[in-house]
C-alpha cells in the first residue's frame, strides 16, 4: 500500500470521529429569542419552527417563523426550498425548549447544510419566547 493512500484513509477514518462542525469547518450557532425575532423581522434569516402541529396550535407560531415540523415526511427536502427560496439568509430553528433545534441543526450540518442558528430556550424553556413575551401567531 502506498504511504499517501494509507495517510489519507487514516485521516478519513479519524473525520468520523470529529465533531461536525470540525470536519466540515461549520459551527451551528446558537442566538436568543430576542436577537432571532429582530433578524426575523429585519429578514436576514428564516426562521423555522420545528414543532409540530399541535404544539404550534397550543401556543401560536413565533412572529415570522416558518412552520415545518421536523418528524413530518419530507422536512428536509422542505428545508432545501426554504434555503433555495432564501439565498444567503441564514436558516434559525426553534423548538419547545432548545434542546431539538440544536440537536437538528448539528445534524443537518453534518449533512453539509451551512449557515445555520437555534434559538436558545425554544418556545417554552427557561429565557426561551414566550418568557421573552415575543409576539406569536395563531396557528390555524
Amino acid at each position: 500500500m502506498r504511504k499517501g493512500a494509507a495517510t489519507r484513509r487514516t485521516i478519513l477514518a479519524g473525520s468520523f470521529l470529529l465533531p461536525a462542525s470540525f470536519v466540515f469547518g461549520q459551527t451551528v450557532t446558537s442566538q436568543s429569542p430576542r436577537e432571532t425575532f429582530e433578524a426575523a423581522q429585519a429578514k436576514r434569516i428564516v426562521l423555522v419552527d420545528i414543532r409540530s402541529p399541535e404544539e404550534w396550535a397550543d401556543t401560536g407560531l413565533p412572529q415570522g417563523a416558518t412552520p415545518l415540523d421536523a418528524d413530518g415526511a419530507a422536512f428536509e427536502p422542505r428545508l432545501a426550498g426554504l434555503r433555495l427560496d432564501n439565498p444567503g439568509k441564514r436558516i434559525v430553528l426553534i423548538d419547545r425548549t432548545g434542546a431539538q433545534a440544536a440537536v437538528m441543526a448539528q445534524k443537518l450540518a453534518g449533512r453539509g447544510w451551512r449557515d445555520l442558528g437555534a434559538v436558545r430556550g425554544g418556545m417554552l424553556g427557561p429565557g426561551g419566547w414566550l418568557a421573552e413575551k415575543l409576539p406569536v401567531t395563531a396557528y390555524r
